[in-house]
């Protein structure tokens, strides 16, 4: 009984989505976005091309890291994808990692953290 009277008040922002289309719906130009995963574990990467589809700018994202992306753009995995196709204004991470571009965006100044 008492484990259930804890769960109750969360039940009220439960939501189901069938679609990635209508989990990012909310997501405007300019929004704040945390994303979960570590290193290419855990990438919720329906979500990631829903968004690089929706076309949103301007986004500041807060995630351990930026996905793995080469200089190419031939094995963007993760927030790489959104990377590269300037979607990200600001970027919040511990982690540079494998990621060439976002090396190369951070040091050119194109990307703010």
């Amino acid at each position: 009984m008492f484990s259930s009277l804890l769960s109750r008040p969360w039940q009220l922002f439960s939501k189901i989505c069938t679609t990635p289309q209508e989990a990012i719906k909310g997501i405007t130009n300019n929004s704040f976005l945390l994303v979960g995963g570590f290193g290419i574990c855990g990438i919720p990467m329906n979500l990631i091309n829903a968004v690089k589809e929706s076309g949103v700018k301007d986004l500041t994202i807060a995630s351990n890291n930026c996905g793995v992306g080469d200089k190419e753009g031939k094995k963007d995995w993760g927030l790489a994808v959104l990377l590269r196709n300037r979607q990200i204004k600001r970027m919040i991470s511990s982690y540079v990692g494998e990621n060439v571009e976002f090396e190369r965006q951070f040091f050119s100044g194109e990307l703010e953290l």
